[in-house]
Order: structure tokens, then sequence, then C-alpha cells
């Protein structure tokens, strides 16, 4: 499970290191993909295959299906914790992400988001300004 808000940086080879916290849970294959919003999301490779078998079973005969099976799985890269506890981000999903040097990694319980520094903080400070109307949506999903 991750949970949290960790700022890094990207050093010149695209490579960023995973708050020490989580490394212990990712010891085996991670996989870096497109998220929404514009960030990066880590999962390990356990949960990936999850994820990608129900995109595989979402109809093809759908063009939102298939342009959300795109995003998520011709977007995708393997990745593995480096003895130093970092992950190379390749270059097409740090440009996807608009990642400059300082970055975010946020916990959300079964994945990492990786997020641009300024990006998250706007992005925070408009989840917390919407936070009432956020809650109260919510809870027609029974939270």
């Amino acid at each position: 499970m991750f949970f949290g808000e960790h700022s890094h940086t990207i050093d010149s080879k695209g490579r960023v290191s995973i708050p020490a916290k989580y490394r212990d849970q990712l010891t085996d294959q991670l996989v870096i993909t497109r998220g929404l919003d514009h960030c990066l999301w880590v999962y390990t490779k356990s949960e990936w295959d999850k994820i990608a078998e129900r995109l595989s079973a979402l109809p093809i005969t759908q063009k939102k299906s298939r342009a959300f099976s795109r995003l998520m799985l011709a977007g995708a890269w393997d990745a593995q914790l480096d003895s130093l506890g970092r992950i190379v981000l390749p270059e097409y999903l740090r440009q996807y992400a608009s990642l400059s040097k300082h970055v975010i990694i946020a916990g959300l319980y079964n994945r990492l988001e990786v997020w641009d520094e300024d990006r998250w903080q706007s992005y925070s400070e408009e989840t917390q300004t919407n936070s009432d109307e956020i809650a109260e949506s919510m809870s027609e999903l029974g939270i």
C-alpha cells in the first residue's frame, strides 16, 4: 500500500529515486504508463497484470475503449529499481507528463503517481478548493 507525497528530482539521465519507504514493496518488475491528468502511473507487475487484463476485456468495437487501452497499454514501460532505488523514466513519458527536474511522487494505494511539481501544486490547490463538491459526488459512489 502506497500513500503520501514525496519531493524528488530527475537527474540528467531521466532517473528518479523512489521513496525509501516504498522500495521493499517494489522489489519485482515495475510498469510505468501514462496516467490521467498528465501524470505517470507506476504499478508493481502483479498490480499491472490486473489492470492490463481489465483493459484487454474492454470492447474493441467502442472507440473510447480502444483509445483508453492505447493510452495505457501502448505507453507502458517496464522498469526495475536500480541498486540506489531509482527508476528510469523514458523521454516519451517525461514529455507526456511535462516533467521537469522537480517532481512529486504521490502514493495512491495500489500505484505511485509521478507529477511535475508545479502541476501537482496547481492540481492540489484546485482539488482542495473543490473538496466539498468532490466529497458530495463521492457519496453517490457509496464513499
